[in-house]
């Protein structure tokens, strides 16, 4: 659903907007000018991206670097566009520079990652691809339970170049290996099947 008005939004309409509407549990992209809201994902989303966040955050720590990971946060892609990613990774100054204003970054995150649904496949996998190339975003990663597929994407002269992935489902990823996810033999230190188990609560002990 598009919510429509008599004009066009702009940016900095969006932007009070989401400080306007903060209470709301809805969220918006910004779409050329108009608001889209945002489904509520299936709690299997919210495992995934919890284990991401979790993973991610303890590498960064050990790695030392100024990085911070959100979730569900703002990310300008054009002059009327902003979209609300599942997962980022930032550097600290990119946070510092919001101080005190509406949660959308306008400088491009480290990391981009969507996590597939239902409603969002054509949007994760073609218009965030090329919008994510266009911001500058480093790195993309589509990660895809409906298909138990795991999609890394790099920035290479403004377009995104797959990663092939190794056989055994060890992940190869160019951030893993500046936070130090990788051994000597440049394996990574986390599996596509982590990701998938992680969507599906172990039961509780008898």
């Amino acid at each position: 659903m598009v919510i429509t008005r008599d004009r066009l939004l702009t940016f900095e309409d969006y932007l009070n907007h989401q400080t306007d509407d903060a209470a709301s549990d809805v969220r918006y992209e910004f779409v050329d000018g108009e608001l889209i809201p945002m489904n509520p994902p299936k709690i299997e989303h919210f495992l995934i991206a919890k284990f991401l966040t979790h993973y991610f955050e303890q590498a960064i720590q050990q790695a030392n670097l100024p990085w911070l990971v959100f979730s569900e946060i703002g990310v300008r892609t054009g002059f009327r566009r902003s979209r609300v990613v599942d997962l980022c990774v930032v550097q600290r100054e990119q946070v510092q520079e919001l101080a005190g204003r509406s949660a959308v970054f306008e400088t491009p995150p480290l990391l981009a990652v969507e996590i597939v649904s239902l409603d969002s496949i054509g949007r994760d996998y073609r218009y965030k691809r090329s919008e994510y190339a266009a911001a500058g975003i480093p790195e993309y990663w589509i990660v895809d339970p409906l298909d138990n597929r795991l999609t890394i994407l790099q920035l290479q002269e403004g377009l995104y170049d797959e990663i092939p992935q190794d056989p055994s489902g060890l992940i190869q990823s160019p951030i893993l290996s500046t936070m130090g996810q990788q051994s000597a033999d440049q394996q990574p230190a986390i599996t596509i099947e982590q990701i998938w188990q992680a969507a599906h609560l172990a039961p509780d002990p008898a």
